[in-house]
Parts: structure tokens; C-alpha cells; sequence
């Protein structure tokens, strides 16, 4: 190997082993800062012959993995760091900022990670996004929709998060105590939790994302995803597809904003993953945004539909050289996640596609034994699989399709709130 080092924190995980393959083909020794040797020991056997070597830090002390990251990379010349957990990219930008290598600015990195201070940030940068106020005690949470700005529905999230984990939408007073426990309850990885929760006005709409690069503060935006989301208070997400061809006015709108969010959160090399409502007046209003790759196999997507090696592009904008960025394919890529039907025990699952021409990624989570649950949270997936054709109508009816075929068995756990018969379920798409 010839190339500079290129330092993963934390890389387990789908995308991460992406990352890792396309450093190692590209000649660059990969190292991974880990949070404990037993997180080491959770990595597959592809991931971990492809390391050179490793960091064990305190994920948790922010001061302390600094430094001891910044020493381990000086002395094995790390030339370009990156992670794609979401709880990482703040302390990834300091590393970054330390060592001199590309990265984003240190000084607004924590707008992509600590929602209080994102709001404010989007504020500062006319970003439009839903009214939110920080609510630390029962009465902020009592007063907050009496303000005219928020009123019902209104969503409570909380401060640190991901994967929708804490979030709801509030319809009436009756639900507000309920949701603030919800988020509350959320501590994020690491102990990174901020104090406070949030209340946000509901945007009323269609959900989408959009991904995007950046390199040296010009970015450019991959695809529109469309997301499937669940109804009721808790929005969970099911599905993703892309590309999603809105109006050119809506979509040169939606690009606006999400540039103006991309700088409010000092994202200047590297991925990013806005998530916006667009309303029925075709405005477009930033929910979130986050200083990295889309979870949920949205790199797959791309890779499937544009041809675009998205591993590949964010080693190089991570390196500083010219990323491509440029589709080589006119194709369509969806996928969908498999869900528990109920709190249980997951007894079996039957049906899920093998991966075959079409079905490039085929993904298990959950294993028979493990306690599984109605999902609340992204983090609750059993799995999910990706279907991928030049039509989008006829990839996502095969989606639905195959979908259909999955069933999932789950025997209630003991208790007397899990007396109802064992159920074996199909999921509905």
C-alpha cells in the first residue's frame, strides 16, 4: 500500500465496511478508532483484515478521544478521516480541524448534531424550517402550544437523537407528557445527550431527503429520496426510493434551502443528509440536516441507480481530491425495511429474497431468540432488501411485492401485558 492512511471512527456497520473496501482498493492502509475492544470485536472478518491497525478511545470524553485520535493519526499519517455515525461527526470535524486535513468548520459542527443549537444556526441563515423552541421543564412543555407559531399537531424530538428514536407528533394535550418521556428517554450514544427537549410546528406534506457532497463549500446534490413513513404519533421510516424528479421550480427551491442549511451547519468536504417536507404550495422546509452519508442503504441507491461509487467520491472528498460525482446511470433503486408486528421473541422469518439480478442487497438484522419490537425507532429494523430497474413503477411494484412474501413470527414475551397468542405476520408495505 501507498497511499496516505485513511481513519474510519467507528466502523461497523453497512456503510462503514463500504468505506473501508473502497480505501483498501484504492491503495490507502484503513485504521478504525474504536469505542472499547468489545465494539472491535463485534466487526466481520472482511472488515478486520482490511484494518492496519486501531485506536480504542473514550467515545464519551470528547477532550480525551481527541487527543488521543489526533496522536494515533500523526503517527501512523492519517490523511483523511471520516465516519458515518451520526453521533461522530462533530468530534470528526475537530480531528479533522486538528490535523489539518479536509473536513467541515469545527466551530458549527455541532448545528448538525445538537438540534437546539440547528435551529438556531438555521435561523441565522434563513434556512426555512418548522418554528422550535427549547422546552426544559413541564411548563415550557404545557406553554409551548399556546404560542400561535406552534399550536397542534406539533412535534416533540429530542435535543440529541437519531433514527426518529424520541420523536412524536403531538395532536392534542392529552399526548404531550407521554412524548416528552418518549424524548426524554433518549440519551444517544456515548452519553452525547443535550439537555432540553424540543417542540417543533408540525410541516405538513410529503417527506423526502436529499443527499449531497460537498468540496470545498461547492456542493452538489445526488438524488431526491422519497421516504415511506408510518402514520400515528410515532413516524417511522419503511422505505426509501430514488431519484425523485420534483417540478424544476419546486427542486431548484428545495436546493436552496438545503444549500442554506449545508453552510449553516459548516459542512465544507463531505456528505450530507437533509430531510425536508414539501408542502402542497410546493414549498420546501428543512426538518434536519446531518453531516454525513444517509443510513438506511441509501448509498446502495445511488450506487444502483446512478452509478455514481459514492464509497469511493467521499474518500476522495475526505482526501481532498476531485470527487466524481457525475451519474453514469438513468436507473430507479428502492428499498424496504423489515418491521416486527409486535413487542416478542422473533420465532421465524420466512420469505426474504435472496440477493439475485434486481435484488442487489439482501440484509438480516435480527436473529431467531432476539427480542424484537413494534417499531418506534429506525433502530428497530429486523432487516430490509434493495430492488433496482430502469422503471420506477415496475421496481417499486416488485418491492411491494416481494414484501408481501415476508412474514415474521414472534411469540409475545412472559407477562401480563403480552398475553395474546404468538402471531405470524406479513408485513404490509
Amino acid at each position: 500500500m501507498t497511499g496516505r492512511g485513511v481513519l474510519l471512527l467507528d466502523a461497523g456497520g453497512p456503510e462503514s465496511g463500504a468505506l473501508a473496501r473502497a480505501a483498501a482498493a484504492r491503495g490507502h492502509p484503513v485504521h478504525a478508532a474504536t469505542a472499547t475492544a468489545a465494539a472491535y470485536a463485534g466487526y466481520g472478518p472482511e472488515l478486520k483484515a482490511l484494518l492496519a491497525g486501531r485506536v480504542v478511545t473514550d467515545f464519551a470524553r470528547p477532550d480525551r478521544a481527541l487527543a488521543e485520535i489526533v496522536a494515533y493519526a500523526r503517527r501512523y499519517d492519517i490523511g483523511a478521516v471520516l465516519t458515518v455515525n451520526e453521533y461522530l461527526t462533530e468530534l470528526t470535524a475537530l480531528v479533522c480541524a486538528e490535523l489539518g486535513v479536509p473536513g467541515n468548520d469545527p466551530g458549527r459542527a455541532r448545528a448538525a448534531r445538537d438540534k437546539a443549537a440547528m435551529a438556531e444556526a438555521f435561523a441565522a441563515y434563513g434556512v426555512r424550517t418548522p418554528y422550535t423552541v427549547l422546552v426544559r421543564d413541564d411548563a415550557g412543555l404545557r406553554a409551548a402550544p399556546e404560542d400561535p407559531r406552534i399550536g397542534f399537531p406539533y412535534v416533540v424530538k429530542p435535543v440529541s437523537g437519531a433514527g426518529s428514536a424520541g420523536v412524536t407528533v403531538v395532536t392534542g394535550p392529552a399526548g404531550a407528557a407521554t412524548a416528552a418521556d418518549a424524548a426524554r428517554a433518549v440519551t444517544g450514544m456515548y452519553g452525547s445527550g443535550f439537555p432540553g427537549i424540543l417542540v417543533q410546528a408540525y410541516a405538513a406534506g410529503t417527506e423526502y431527503s436529499v443527499e449531497s457532497v460537498t468540496q470545498g463549500g461547492t456542493t452538489t446534490h445526488l438524488a431526491v429520496t422519497r421516504k415511506r413513513v408510518t402514520g400515528g404519533p410515532r413516524r417511522v421510516e419503511t422505505g426509501h426510493s430514488l431519484p425523485i424528479h420534483l417540478p424544476p421550480a419546486v427542486e431548484a427551491a428545495a436546493y436552496r434551502e438545503v444549500e442554506a442549511a449545508i453552510a449553516a451547519a459548516g459542512i465544507r468536504h463531505g456528505a450530507s443528509h437533509t430531510e425536508v417536507i414539501v408542502g402542497a404550495d410546493g414549498r420546501c422546509t428543512v426538518i434536519e440536516i446531518a453531516a454525513r452519508l444517509a443510513a438506511g442503504q441509501i448509498g446502495v441507491l445511488i450506487q444502483h441507480a446512478l452509478g455514481i461509487d459514492v464509497w469511493t467520491a467521499l474518500l476522495d472528498t475526505a482526501l481532498g481530491r476531485p470527487a466524481e460525482l457525475t451519474p453514469t446511470a438513468g436507473g430507479y433503486a428502492t428499498v424496504r425495511f423489515l418491521t416486527s408486528p409486535r413487542t416478542g421473541r422473533l420465532t421465524s422469518v420466512s420469505g426474504l429474497p435472496k440477493p439475485q439480478p434486481g435484488v442487489p442487497f439482501v440484509r438480516r438484522r435480527a436473529a431467531i431468540g432476539d427480542t424484537v419490537h413494534e417499531p418506534s425507532t429506525n433502530s428497530h429494523r429486523l432487516g430490509s432488501f434493495v430492488v433496482t430497474g430502469s422503471d420506477a413503477a415496475e421496481v417499486e411494484e416488485r418491492a411491494d411485492a416481494l414484501l408481501r412474501r415476508v412474514r415474521i413470527g414472534v411469540q409475545p414475551l412472559p407477562g401480563p401485558a403480552q398475553a395474546r397468542p404468538a402471531s405470524t405476520s406479513a408485513i404490509a408495505p
